[in-house]
């Protein structure tokens, strides 16, 4: 939601605490204050005391008419949150990027979306939550990326930083805290972690054959040696895997090799290491993982990849590497070393815990209080599964270890891979600059979560997500019955009752659906869980068919009429807690139009939270329609190398412009496929069936014939 703040304080400060415009601006967008962006939350926060009053009156209004049992006001920025005894803490983590680019889609919905879902979700539920992000940005990648673009390590990393926050908080991702690996507090947490290793008798040196710089006096990592592929004879492969044949390689096999940094010749060089002995913490970290995966249910890819890992057996791994850039190895003869960034990075989730609050240890080191939920893709599964944990565990400290870990598969760009250096699919900075809200974004990227297979984006799918399940099922809901409303009660909800069969038929069909969503969302099975919720919205609008809500309704059947449309509202109300997770923006629009405050996420649904009387208010579009036309001119726009293919030959239906009444019918189209579907599910009568598909068949002629 984008508000302009200097119109919102002008128009409170013209007006004094006391006055009724100023009561009814400041207590409309407070229960909403939470989803908004920084500058104006913190605003907000400002004006409580002046505001004192007028918030009193508001809240002892909204009782009266609103249920204030399922009510919730949202504070985790306005205090410090740490855990709290008798309560369910969760502690939720998104894998840290690597700070040497802009993130794409792949990226986004993998970590930080999924988390996000997750912490709101588990915020609604009345959870004490704690949500920490950041960027990872030590390492081989940051040095190489800094000598490409010609800039010190730092401003690369204050440079992707930057960029990387902007995106995210276009995201409306609702991080407690998005820190940085480069702090005092990472130093301190790690190097603590590595001397507890040292003592316990889990690290040990060892040699490493390694390429070296004369010119510069430098051992070389993998990256930044280039050379002839021994395989294939390629000149440009790296020290750690040509690109053209794809085989994995080491630095000393390169035929030919030559520094990146000035071109010279490298030579072999041996170099001391320290090692982390993970061989003798299989034991430990094996019995943990049986327990761990069984009581937090890994998602299956997780659980596979583990096992996969143990199977094979693990080894010692080198935890320091010849680099500047990096946390320092509190060794002496290690001076010139830092800790590899595999070793290094995870350690970033309590430290950027501690750069929030110098009481991190009662999140990171409370197994018996906390339960930690990790999210990320799963190429980074075994870093947190194995190296970290038994890191962990071999401190001999009582850390809070992982209790569920959410994997996503890949998630494809128009049957081919995300890349940035070929301009092909769509990164954080292009969704910005796209036009199409951010509601949109989300709910398409997470109805197409990889969370078992790999899946694909594509602008045909997008685009009909928008205009097909969003406008034409729980855009039209909402929007249907709050105009109606206010266009033939004043915006008042009348006296009625849920007595009724065709009511009470209403609330036993949500409940299942709202209990499945819940049981979806406690395991973090997001895509599912969204589906469910828009199953509920469609459930409100073949009710709002069955009743056939219209003036005609409201001038000869007005006590039928009056109970529709307050069954409607409240179920619209259900529905802005339901979708939070997913789509905060609309859920804030929605709790605009009914003049209500956030609602928690229920185990079970009266359908009774709005009462009679409750004063909502005005209606908003939730959504608006994406032409189709602009399918292929982004497609054309972020498809790089693949821009340069011919396009295919528009076909009949494709090369029509659509006039306002082809337009209408398609929606009437949408909608009366989605009542079909519903019938189906809920296997209604075949003739029942047979009618309305007969309607959908001939409003598919009537389109043809304009065509």
């Amino acid at each position: 939601m984008n508000l302009d703040l200097d119109k919102i304080e002008s128009n409170i400060q013209e007006i004094p605490p006391q006055g009724y415009a100023s009561i009814c601006l400041f207590s409309t967008l407070w229960p909403l204050s939470s989803s908004l962006q920084k500058k104006t939350r913190d605003w907000f926060q400002s004006k409580q005391e002046e505001y004192k009053e007028v918030l009193s009156v508001f809240h002892q209004s909204l009782e009266k008419t609103v249920n204030p049992k399922n009510t919730i006001e949202l504070k985790h920025h306005q205090e410090k949150i740490l855990p709290k005894p008798g309560c369910e803490n969760v502690l939720i983590t998104s894998a840290l990027p690597y700070v040497n680019n802009v993130p794409h889609l792949g990226n986004i919905v993998g970590c930080v979306l999924s988390a996000d879902v997750f912490a709101r979700y588990s915020r609604l539920r009345g959870k004490n939550v704690l949500y920490v992000g950041g960027t990872d940005e030590y390492g081989t990648a940051t040095e190489t990326k800094a000598i490409e673009e010609k800039m010190s390590c730092q401003d690369l990393c204050d440079k992707y930083y930057a960029l990387h926050k902007q995106t995210y908080e276009w995201f409306d991702i609702d991080f407690d805290i998005f820190g940085r690996t480069t702090t005092q507090q990472q130093t301190e947490i790690a190097q603590d972690i590595y001397k507890r290793l040292e003592t316990n008798g889990h690290v040990f040196e060892d040699t490493m054959t390694q390429l070296f710089c004369e010119k510069h006096q430098s051992f070389l990592a993998d990256r930044f040696v280039e050379g002839t592929c021994p395989l294939c004879g390629y000149e440009d492969a790296r020290g750690d895997q040509c690109d053209k044949c794809g085989k994995l390689l080491n630095a000393t096999e390169l035929v030919n090799p030559r520094c990146k940094l000035d071109g010279a010749r490298p030579i072999i060089r041996d170099s001391k290491h320290l090692f982390l002995n993970l061989t003798e913490l299989q034991g430990t970290l094996e019995a943990w993982f049986e327990r761990a995966s069984k009581d937090g249910q890994w998602s299956l890819n997780s659980q596979q990849i583990t096992r996969s890992w143990l199977k094979e057996g693990l080894k010692p791994r080198c935890i320091t590497r010849d680099l500047k850039w990096g946390t320092k190895v509190p060794r002496e003869g290690y001076e010139n070393k830092v800790f590899y960034v595999w070793f290094d990075a995870p350690i970033g989730y309590p430290s950027i815990t501690a750069n929030y609050t110098p009481e991190w240890t009662k999140w990171w080191k409370n197994p018996k209080d906390v339960k930690l939920y990790q999210f990320m893709g799963k190429d980074n599964v075994p870093f947190h599964t194995v190296i970290f944990p038994s890191t962990l565990m071999g401190t001999s400290e009582d850390w809070t270890l992982l209790h569920h870990l959410s994997t996503t598969e890949y998630l494809q760009y128009e049957s081919g891979k995300f890349s940035k250096s070929r301009g092909v699919g769509v990164f954080g900075n292009n969704v910005m600059d796209s036009k199409i809200p951010v509601e949109v974004w989300r709910y398409y990227m997470l109805s197409i979560r990889p969370e078992t297979s790999d899946s694909q984006f594509t602008w045909d799918g997008l685009v009909t997500a928008n205009n097909s399940e969003l406008l034409a099922n729980l855009g039209n809901f909402v929007n249907r019955v709050v105009k109606f409303v206010v266009s033939k009660y004043d915006g008042v909800i009348p006296q009625y009752q849920t007595s009724g069969p065709q009511e009470q038929q209403l609330l036993k069909d949500v409940a299942p659906l709202l209990q499945e969503y819940n049981a979806l969302l406690e395991k973090a099975k997001i895509r599912q869980a969204l589906a469910k919720a828009m199953e509920i919205s469609s459930r409100g609008n073949l009710y709002l068919q069955e009743n056939k809500i219209d003036n005609n309704l409201f001038q000869n059947q007005r006590e039928r009429c009056d109970t529709v449309v307050a069954m409607a509202l409240n179920l619209s109300y259900l529905l802005s807690s339901l979708i939070y997770p997913f789509m905060p923006t609309t859920t804030s629009s929605i709790l605009r139009q009914l003049n209500a405050p956030m609602r928690r996420i229920t185990d079970t649904y009266e359908g009774t939270d709005l009462r009679q009387g409750h004063l909502i208010g005005k209606p908003e579009y939730l959504f608006t329609r994406i032409d189709e036309k602009r399918i292929q001119e982004l497609r054309l726009k972020y498809s790089g190398q693949q821009a340069e293919k011919k396009p295919k030959k528009p076909t009949k239906t494709e090369s029509v412009e659509k006039t306002p009444e082809m337009i209408a019918i398609e929606e009437k189209i949408t909608a009366q496929g989605n009542l079909v579907r519903q019938l189906k599910q809920d296997k209604a009568s075949k003739e029942e069936i047979q009618k309305q598909v007969q309607i959908l068949l001939g409003l598919k002629q009537d389109l043809a014939q304009l065509q």
